[in-house]
């Protein structure tokens, strides 16, 4: 097994995709936020606004421009012309909130690490945004569910 970001003499490259297909690409990844109790209704008494603003609406703005920052933020990562970008936040169960980030792209590489980075600056916003109230937040999880496009599929058994 080899690395494609390796040349042979194992320092990085970027991956030459000149002989790639144009295929249209999607990936969706997920970002889990674990909430302390005693915050969870205070946000949702409050509509999901704190005294930094709203809060949902804000990481939503904040998880697609990370989604179009990827490369400039992930060395080995080809800038791509990103066609559609949906974040969605919701709260899951007592004490979580999920984080779903969905790209799309016509071209020659993968989507996933726009996905990831998307999912992952969203909660990081939230985060930010609600500090004041908890620092016991926690991000527990940034994982990759599903991705269309290329070579192959991927599809998580968490999706």
């Amino acid at each position: 097994m080899s690395f494609s970001h390796l040349d042979n003499d194992d320092n990085p490259n970027m991956v030459d995709v000149s002989d790639k297909t144009v295929t249209q690409r999607e990936a969706v990844a997920r970002a889990k936020m674990y909430v302390p109790p005693n915050i969870m209704p205070f946000l949702i008494e409050n509509n999901f606004k704190t005294k930094k603003g709203a809060v949902f609406q804000t990481a939503i703005l904040a998880g697609i421009m990370g989604v179009k920052k990827t490369a400039d933020l992930i060395p080995l990562c080809h800038t791509l012309p990103v066609e559609k970008c949906d974040v969605n936040i919701y709260v899951h169960g007592e004490n979580e909130i999920w984080i779903d980030c969905t790209v799309k792209v016509t071209s020659k590489t993968g989507v996933e690490m726009e996905a990831l980075t998307g999912a992952s600056i969203a909660a990081l916003t939230i985060y930010d945004m609600c500090k004041a109230l908890s620092q016991e937040m926690m991000i527990k999880e940034i994982s990759l569910i599903s991705k269309l496009g290329g070579k192959s599929s991927y599809f998580s058994n968490q999706g």
